[in-house]
C-alpha cells in the first residue's frame, strides 16, 4: 500500500517508494487411518453337492460337485472363518442323521489350505475363497432321493 504524507509545506514523496509485501505462510497437516477391513463378493453363490457311489456322502468334493467361490479383499490384520450350515433342507424320506462339514481354502495374496477353522490374513491383498460343503452318513445309513440344500456363511473381520 502507498501513503503520501504532507508536513508543514514540505511534500515528502514517500508514496513513490514501493514497499515489499509481507509473505504469510500456513501449514496444513493431513492424517488418515485405514481400519483393518475385509470385503467379500460372492462370485459363485451356487455350489453343487453330488452323492458318492456308496450314497453315504453328499459333497461338492464328489465327482460333478461344484464349490462356491467368494473374492475377499483385505487391508490385512483380519481373520476369515466359516460358519456351520444354516437353512438346511432335506427330503422328508431322509430320516437318519447327517453330519455337515463346511470347509474353505484361500488362494491369491494369501494361501490357506482347506480347513474349517479360522485363519488370519495378516497382509493386504485379494484372494479367492473356495467353499465346500459335505454331508455324511454313518453305519449303514444312506442318503434318500430328493433335494438337499444348505447355506454356508463366510465371515471376514
Amino acid at each position: 500500500m502507498k501513503y503520501c504524507i504532507l508536513t508543514t509545506g514540505l511534500a515528502i514523496a514517500a508514496c513513490s517508494i514501493a514497499q515489499p509485501a509481507l509473505a504469510a505462510t500456513g501449514n496444513v497437516t493431513f492424517n488418515g487411518t485405514v481400519a483393518a477391513i475385509c470385503t467379500l463378493v460372492v462370485t459363485n453363490g451356487s455350489g453343487t453337492m453330488t452323492v458318492s457311489p456308496g450314497l453315504q456322502s453328499l459333497s461338492s468334493h464328489n465327482a460333478g460337485g461344484v464349490a462356491g467361490t467368494i473374492t475377499a479383499t483385505t487391508t490385512g490384520n483380519v481373520a476369515i472363518s466359516i460358519g456351520a450350515p444354516t437353512a438346511i433342507t432335506i427330503p422328508p424320506a431322509d430320516v437318519t442323521p447327517i453330519t455337515w462339514a463346511p470347509t474353505y481354502s484361500v488362494a491369491g495374496a494369501h494361501t490357506v489350505a482347506e480347513t474349517g477353522a479360522s485363519s488370519n490374513l495378516s497382509t493386504p491383498g485379494v484372494d479367492t475363497v473356495t467353499v465346500h460343503l459335505t454331508g455324511t452318513k454313518t453305519g449303514s445309513d444312506i442318503f434318500a432321493a430328493g433335494n438337499y440344500s444348505a447355506t454356508v456363511t463366510v465371515t471376514c473381520q
